[in-house]
């Protein structure tokens, strides 16, 4: 069936017109805006359904070698706009919505849930890479988990984060393909019976996994790719003798027992049920994916001997780290291949990203929890760490040291209870790929966590810089900036970001300065406007609009912000900063739900917000927003009219970012610390056009090194003194003064983990020196123009081709010349 074509915006909207009628009973003339975006969305989801069989057929023809990228995480946004961009029918789309209906295709695209797949940047990375990997045409699945709630929508109530279920699915989905019969049994618990070689899990619990399909369409190509999802169902729905009992409680107790596995993205991992909770997510989307990863080459070849050669698995962190684990069962057990070819298997399969250099955020899990859980796993790790060690005792004889570092348990205390699995540990081990996402990320992971595996591995770390789609977060959240490039520069930086590079020639022009100028104001007034109507808050379009966009974390140090909002605030009232420029200073995040720290950091802006934006006296100078519930819909707002971008995490701890990257695109400027891709970006714009401050990761090692005193800065800061006296002491929550006191100690009392007093001096000032550029906007704009001319480099399609040249032996599937479309 070839695919419709629609000529014209008439002919697109009689199509809709029909699916209003046939398909929801709805008058054309008095439908709904959100029957109007189904019926839109029908028509886009019948193209990209042809297109999707067609693909599938084209690579099961070709017997292709496929990259299966695995993530609890895919933050995918809303999927109208990018499809009919995809398709080629956004101006049909435009045009088919007459202003005479009162309803215009932006109405019908904001009434768009976003997907709730994911929740910061592991989970957008993961978007944009499967939009790369579509559009440059490599035969790809991602895989990932079906959650009926998301991690949670995020109100405000009183200053302070409420969690509710994210209903993103309560009025199903046009994007997602059910697929009946592709189901497979995931078991938990049980003993693990050995015979020789192979062994037989006799579990005790069963859930059933249901396999869901969002497809991802390519630009400039009419290749869709695959994100296979998969839904948790219970053996049994009800217990209805339960039921017929009257006790309707217990009745249902099975099926939210296994059900809740696909429930919620992170579980508050607080409590044992919690971290219990999560490891099940975590092998439940794994086996699910092994197994029909494993079935789909069966379907292909009659062999699996020969995996390796058409199958590469890439982990995106450690979340899916199990597989390697769940592979080897699969193989041996099921499947009857002797341990020492399966491992052979595995270890060409394999690949991962690691996301942190914290050691703390390393995901481990409790040798009982997995033995309990997972005993068949469990055994088979052991295995690998025994098989492991003794290579490493032949390398390193004698060497017990290093054996306790780099095994895959930590027995650190020697007690049997305090074991746990060091997950990241077994992905190096059974990868034959490592990457870091950032050159100083990658640098810093062999140097300091890594350091005895590079020594025993040299050949397997590398670096992947992390990169962003030009087509959502250029092409589609900021229209205006990109037309005025289609108009300098032509359409193909779209799939070729390196023709940025030609706007430099216009940094000097007056004409295209003003036009940028023009484009910036104007996305900015869209924001304030979207500000008063969910805060309340005015701000004006002319003020330097500064945004701070992140999950909510100490390290991310949104408190040194706050710190210098106080600051400003403080100058204002005492009339030292009369040159200032009038400044918004705007923070969206969430808190996870478990995390006191971060949602008393969120109560804190608002406290001072409350403080800030009513005080009459510094004459509306300085603004403090709270966003609230961030997401992928929220960012394409936010983005196109920052002025300045806030990337202040402590050097050495933020792994890369793709928000810094996403912001710069867009022509915002960066103030930020040596970390992640800062360096890059500072690299690409030029370090004139960039505000860099504080201590690198070097110096911040040094200062831990000479017993580094938050106090004495404190003592003899005046300002800081002043701002942070003002914290404890209730000048923003005179309700409850000691409100805030768990914060003042934390930065002066209990070592400033994060180096936030280290950096203050350093940041204020450079907030100054970004002051005095705002105050000349021809400047301003020339440096903004700048950094969007030397973004190229961070596409999402480099990195997806550094990945299939380097990592995943895919180079010969490359799409050779995209064309824009």
């Amino acid at each position: 069936m070839e695919e419709e074509v629609f000529e014209s915006s008439g002919a697109l909207r009689e199509g809709i017109d029909g699916k209003l009628l046939t398909v929801f009973a709805a008058d054309p003339a008095s439908a709904n805006t959100l029957e109007r975006y189904k019926a839109v969305s029908l028509l886009a989801r019948e193209h990209l359904a042809q297109r999707w069989v067609k693909t599938q057929q084209e690579d099961r023809g070709n017997k292709a070698r496929r990259v299966c990228y695995m993530s609890m995480e895919f933050l995918l946004g809303r999927s109208l706009n990018n499809t009919l961009d995809a398709l080629g029918m956004r101006d049909l789309a435009e045009g088919a919505f007459s202003p005479k209906d009162g309803v215009s295709l932006s109405d019908v695209l904001e009434s768009e849930p976003d997907a709730a797949l994911g929740n910061g940047g592991l989970g957008r990375l993961a978007a944009c890479f499967l939009d790369s990997m579509a559009t440059l045409e490599l035969p790809s699945w991602g895989y990932g988990m079906h959650y009926e709630y998301g991690m949670f929508s995020q109100s405000i109530v009183n200053g302070e984060q409420v969690e509710r279920p994210d209903l993103w699915l309560a009025d199903g989905s046009s994007w997602i393909f059910p697929r009946p019969g592709r189901n497979f049994t995931v078991n938990f618990g049980g003993v693990a019976e050995h015979y020789g070689e192979w062994s037989e899990w006799n579990a005790t619990e069963s859930v059933v996994a249901n396999a869901y399909d969002y497809v991802i369409p390519g630009h400039g190509t009419k290749r869709v790719s695959t994100l296979r999802l998969w839904k948790a169902s219970a053996p049994a729905q009800i217990d209805l003798n339960a039921f017929n009992s009257g006790d309707y409680a217990r009745a249902a107790e099975i099926k939210n027992r296994f059900e809740n596995i696909s429930w919620v993205l992170y579980p508050n991992d607080s409590t044992p049920a919690g971290r219990e909770l999560r490891l099940r997510q975590e092998y439940f989307f794994v086996s699910a994916s092994i197994q029909d990863i494993l079935r789909n080459h069966l379907e292909e070849h009659d062999r699996l001997s020969n995996l390796h050669e058409y199958v590469a698995i890439h982990l995106n962190d450690t979340h899916p780290a199990i597989a390697i684990a769940e592979l080897m069962r699969l193989l041996c057990d099921v499947h009857g291949m002797l341990w020492v070819d399966a491992w052979n298997q595995c270890r060409r399969i394999f690949s991962y990203t690691n996301h942190t250099l914290m050691p703390e955020a390393l995901e481990t899990w409790p040798v009982s929890l997995m033995v309990r859980l997972l005993p068949r796993h469990m055994r088979i790790i052991f295995q690998i760490n025994q098989d492991f060690l003794n290579e490493v005792s032949q390398r390193f004889p004698g060497d017990i040291d290093i054996l306790r570092r780099v095994s895959l348990i930590d027995d650190a205390d020697g007690s049997e209870d305090s074991k746990r699995v060091r997950m990241a540990h077994l992905c190096i081990v059974g990868s034959h790929r490592v990457n870091g996402v950032s050159r100083l990320h990658s640098e810093l992971m062999v140097e300091t966590i890594f350091a005895d595996f590079a020594r025993l591995y040299p050949d397997r770390f590398h670096n992947k810089t992390n990169g962003v789609t030009p087509r959502r977060w250029l092409g589609q959240a900021n229209r205006g900036l990109a037309a005025l490039l289609d108009d300098k520069i032509g359409k193909d930086w779209r799939y070729d970001l390196d023709r940025l590079e030609g706007l430099r020639e216009f940094c000097d022009d007056p004409d295209f300065r003003q036009r940028f100028s023009e484009i910036k104001r104007a996305n900015k007034r869209r924001l304030a406007d979207y500000i008063q109507d969910k805060t309340g808050i005015e701000t004006s379009p002319d003020a330097l609009f500064d945004v701070h966009v992140k999950r909510i974390h100490e390290y991310k140090r949104q408190l040194l912000n706050v710190l210098h909002v106080i600051t400003r605030y403080n100058a204002l009232l005492h009339e030292r900063a009369d040159d200032a420029p009038p400044r918004c200073v705007v923070f969206a995040g969430k808190a996870a739900s478990s995390y006191a720290m971060a949602k008393l950091i969120i109560r804190l802006i608002h406290d001072v917000a409350q403080v800030v934006n009513t005080d009459r006296r510094i004459r509306g100078r300085l603004k403090l927003v709270f966003v609230p519930n961030y997401g992928v819909s929220i960012a394409e707002l936010l983005m196109p009219a920052a002025d300045l971008s806030e990337q202040i995490s402590m050097a050495g701890t933020e792994a890369s970012g793709t928000g810094n990257m996403k912001l710069s695109l867009n022509g915002a400027l960066t103030i930020g610390t040596e970390d992640g891709a800062n360096i890059e970006i500072r690299d690409a714009v030029g370090a004139e056009n960039i505000f860099i401050f504080g201590n690198s990761a070097a110096q911040i090692q040094e200062l831990r090194r000479s017993n580094y005193d938050p106090r004495a800065i404190y003592a003899n800061t005046p300002e800081l003194n002043e701002a942070l006296s003002r914290i404890d002491g209730g000048f923003f929550s005179p309700d409850e003064s000691r409100r805030y006191h768990a914060i003042f100690n934390t930065l002066v009392n209990y070592g400033d983990h994060y180096m936030l007093l280290a950096d203050y001096a350093a940041y204020i000032e450079t907030q100054k020196n970004v002051d005095r550029l705002f105050r000349n906007p021809d400047e301003w704009n020339r440096k903004a123009i700048l950094n969007v001319a030397g973004m190229g480099v961070f596409s999402s399609d480099r990195t997806i081709r550094e990945y299939a040249v380097d990592t995943w032996n895919l180079a010969s599937a490359l799409r050779k010349t995209p064309d824009a479309r």
